[in-house]
């Protein structure tokens, strides 16, 4: 799969992991963009319109939730499709961020990185054959 034209921003506080997950999307042939918080990534996903969002919830400011929300409600980014990457993995909360729009979300504990990439590749062929 050629990746070199996909676009991904990945919104995470813990710069160890999203050093992780930036190093292994460009590995792959992603360009990414990177953003600490909840205020820079929807910033970034207006600005840069990426092909996808990589969205952890627990982040300062205002919370993935929060920016998942304000997403949906903004015409020019709502159909970006956001994969939620969380340590939150109760039910309640991912229902909650399937309610709101995401298309996947992931348990960042019972992931690896290449999991993430497999996921990521999988929603992108989907929408290739909508």
């Amino acid at each position: 799969m050629d990746n070199s034209n996909k676009k991904i921003l990945v919104v995470e506080d813990d710069s160890f992991l999203r050093k992780i997950i930036v190093k292994k999307l460009l590995n792959e042939g992603y360009t990414v963009i990177e953003a600490i918080d909840g205020e820079k990534g929807l910033k970034m996903a207006k600005e840069k319109r990426p092909d996808l969002i990589l969205l952890d919830l627990v982040l300062p400011g205002i919370d993935g939730f929060e920016v998942l929300k304000r997403m949906k409600n903004g015409a020019e980014i709502a159909n970006i499709p956001v994969v939620i990457l969380s340590n939150l993995g109760n039910r309640v909360d991912i229902e909650r961020g399937l309610e709101l729009g995401a298309v996947d979300f992931l348990v960042k504990a019972h992931l690896a990185p290449r999991d993430i990439i497999e996921r990521i590749e999988n929603i992108f062929k989907k929408m290739e054959n909508v």
